[in-house]
């Protein structure tokens, strides 16, 4: 199976071709959206379910982010700028609902800025050092693949905000599916080290598989997306790792979580009174 044919068949349904919906487009998936949280919703669970996506979001750009000026080629390093930001778009959406239903009324950047690791609840996956490219496009496939499984759910959401967002948000998530899966093909059908080094990168991804289906049960969607990529790069699927003895979304974190956070919260810590 070629490249082509795997992102051909991963885009079925999703025939709106909009890639970078934060960075080519203009319109606030918001407009019109009442900001009101309706009867029966708990806010509690809605704020603790927005935090975790946000910061899943906000953690995994960072980590993007790292790849500017060392991709592999300078296409690779625009592509994985833009999915950063994508899902730095996802984050302050996220960040601004909590704000507004935990009746705090902080902005994104007090979520981003100023809470330490152990406040975060972002799951382990996301936080873990970037390594070579193939892990990176390993923990993209499978990443991408989790959270378009969550957010295709929360698009029905009975919260208004929430749904907008997760509509907005699966047109991304979309793409950096195909995007990651393009690369896993690649790679695995290429050489023997690049295929070498993509086995090991799913193998090692393949770990934190109980993490995300314990945080949201999209397992069958995943394995079902894993298979097929795999497929099509001449790889065995990985078998999930046993379940975790802890997890990022009760603020059990990696020590890798720490120094990325330092380092991303450094600026605005050193002048909290600032305005951007």
């Amino acid at each position: 199976m070629s490249d082509d044919h795997v992102y051909m068949t991963l885009a079925e349904g999703h025939e709106d071709d909009t890639r970078w919906a934060y960075g080519t487009g203009f319109e606030d998936p918001l407009h019109g959206v009442s900001t009101a949280v309706p009867d029966g919703v708990d806010r509690g669970g809605l704020t603790e379910l927005c935090l975790a996506l946000a910061d899943d979001a906000l953690v995994a750009a960072q980590r993007l982010a790292e790849w500017t000026t060392r991709a592999p080629e300078l296409e690779e390093e625009v592509a994985l700028a833009n999915i950063g930001l994508d899902l730095l778009g996802q984050a302050r959406l996220l960040y601004a609902r909590c704000g507004q239903i935990d009746g705090t009324a902080r902005g994104e950047d007090a979520y981003a800025y100023f809470r330490d690791p152990d406040d975060f609840r972002n799951v382990r996956l996301v936080e873990l050092p970037n390594g070579d490219f193939a892990f990176s496009m390993a923990r993209l496939l499978v990443f991408a693949t989790w959270r378009l499984a969550h957010f295709e759910q929360l698009a029905a959401s009975a919260d208004p905000v929430l749904a907008a967002i997760a509509a907005k948000g699966g047109k991304e998530l979309t793409y950096h599916r195909q995007y990651a899966a393009e690369w896993v093909v690649r790679l695995g059908d290429g050489t023997a080290e690049s295929h070498r080094r993509m086995r090991t990168g799913l193998d090692r991804v393949a770990a934190h598989l109980g993490e995300l289906c314990n945080a949201h049960d999209a397992r069958t969607e995943v394995l079902a997306v894993l298979r097929q990529v795999t497929e099509a790069a001449g790889l065995p699927l990985p078998e999930e790792g046993p379940p975790p003895a802890g997890s990022g979304r009760e603020g059990d974190h990696t020590e890798h979580l720490a120094p990325l956070l330092a380092e991303l919260q450094g600026v605005a810590r050193a002048h909290p009174d600032a305005t951007w």
